[in-house]
């Protein structure tokens, strides 16, 4: 189940990311153990295979009697588990079952509809900068919110209304992740208003200019087409996202945008540059962070910025103003003399963001920037992003988590090099089948599309085809 036909040959150091961690995967249940230990084994792994994982593992634990011990940053698989930990800086916070994870979050859930013409990513920021706000994250065209104990118990809570700008809202039974949520800003005292836009309403908003321009794209590895006759175009200020099964044809696409990869025919446009003809002028327009970590390790945070600044062609106070600047947007100063191979996780990622942005590029490129992230680290990363987004920075963004592609102004999904579905959030998900009656939210519209558009072609579940 975890693998299609056309992978089974390709040699392993050749395959995407989440290829990797699937064929890892593969690898440990060649066997069936007594015991099976998984350290978050789902990152970068998409939405379709994370689902056929889990059954195989709840065919294993019921059938077959395996214990299974697994980390994750999915709170949706934490579900499924039969008792849950939840840590925080090496601690134990919460241990058992889901419901008992679930009841900390009890009676203060609520999901608003955003007003009309207003992202729900705006609506969330608002929430957000509200301190009797625990959480709030677009899920499903609405935006879903924690409330602190003491602002339900206020009659009213005199303060939503305002928040909400009239929008109506109601109460929802609440998730493990929101009883996650609870738990650890209890915990946690990061601030996700000091990522917020001083501005809900941007200039850039409503722009039309295009900035990337994609026509009947084509990439062949010999007879392999990875990516096949795609189209599509971004506007300024625009956050784009590309979503797809792993050997999708989304990181190729994603490497010929950015000017790393030549396409084998078609048209590209990136920054007003041809890039098959120049893609090392469009470059300088461009701001790229890695999905994995790449910068140099032995060298501190200052002197990765001095690096990458002088690559960019900053020097002198010009250098020094942007270093300032970006450390200061991403909370860097305490960091500047550590060796960025020893910073935590979080840090090492706003270490990367600060790096590509220095350059003030018209274009950031992110490949599944939050993989491996817990809920909160995410809330904040979107956070400056969207901050970003409204300054006018044109954002295109790969990622397995489809919550994140909530925050898009559009997304395209790919699979086997073809585009399947390309449109608003909303848009997709009517394209999936989501009513009134029967809403789907990103992920149930993701696998919908994606294995309706297998079976039309034959390939899902069929002999020979899937492994």
């Amino acid at each position: 189940m975890l693998f299609r036909s056309r992978f089974t040959h390709r040699p392993a150091g050749k395959l995407s990311g989440g290829m990797k961690q699937k064929l890892g995967l593969a690898c440990t249940l060649v066997r069936s153990p007594d015991l099976l230990l998984l350290d978050e084994p789902t990152v970068g792994v998409d939405p379709l295979s994370r689902k056929e994982l889990w059954e195989i593992l709840d065919t294993l634990v019921n059938e077959e009697r395996l214990t299974v011990l697994v980390s994750t940053a999915y709170l949706d698989e934490a579900e499924r588990c039969s008792r849950v930990l939840v840590l925080h800086e090496g601690k134990v916070i919460a241990n058992g079952a889901p419901a008992s994870i679930r009841e900390h979050a009890e009676g203060l859930c609520f999901v608003a509809q955003p007003p009309a013409d207003e992202p729900a990513r705006v609506l969330q920021s608002r929430l957000l900068d509200d301190a009797d706000t625990l959480d709030a994250v677009p899920r499903g065209g609405e935006v879903r919110f924690i409330r602190k104990l003491s602002a339900v118990r206020e009659p009213g809570d005199t303060r939503i209304t305002a928040l909400l700008q009239g929008a109506a809202y109601r109460h929802v039974p609440a998730t493990l992740e929101d009883g996650f949520m609870v738990l650890l800003r209890s915990q946690d005292t990061r601030d996700l208003s000091q990522a917020a836009a001083s501005s809900p309403i941007a200039a850039h908003a409503n722009s039309n200019e295009i900035v990337i321009e994609v026509r009947d794209l084509v990439r062949r590895f010999g007879d392999f087409i990875a990516v096949n006759n795609t189209s599509f175009s971004v506007r300024r200020g625009e956050i784009f996202g590309l979503l797809g099964p792993n050997g999708a044809g989304k990181t190729t696409t994603f490497r010929m945008l950015c000017g790393l990869l030549p396409a084998s025919s078609g048209f590209l446009q990136v920054a007003g540059q041809n890039m098959r003809t120049a893609r090392a002028q469009a470059r300088g327009a461009i701001g790229y962070v890695s999905q994995k970590f790449a910068l140099y390790g032995n060298l501190s945070v200052n002197e990765n910025l001095e690096f990458f600044g002088g690559a960019y062609g900053l020097y002198g106070k010009r250098l020094r103003d942007r270093m300032d600047v970006v450390m200061a947007q991403f909370d860097l100063q305490s960091q500047g003399g550590t060796p960025s191979g020893e910073l935590p996780g979080g840090f090492k990622q706003r270490l990367a963001m600060a790096t590509a942005l220095l350059h003030e590029p018209e274009i950031l490129f992110l490949d599944e920037p939050t993989s491996g992230a817990d809920p909160l680290a995410r809330r904040e990363f979107w956070r400056r992003i969207t901050a970003l987004a409204l300054e006018g920075t044109t954002v295109i963004i790969t990622t397995h988590f489809m919550e994140e592609a909530e925050y898009c102004d559009r997304i395209v999904i790919q699979d086997a090099g073809a585009v399947l579905a390309l449109g608003t959030p909303q848009q997709v998900r009517l394209q999936a089948g989501s009513t009134a009656e029967q809403p789907l939210d990103m992920e149930q519209s993701f696998i919908a599309i994606v294995d309706q558009a297998r079976r039309n072609n034959g390939t899902a579940n069929a002999p020979g085809r899937a492994a």
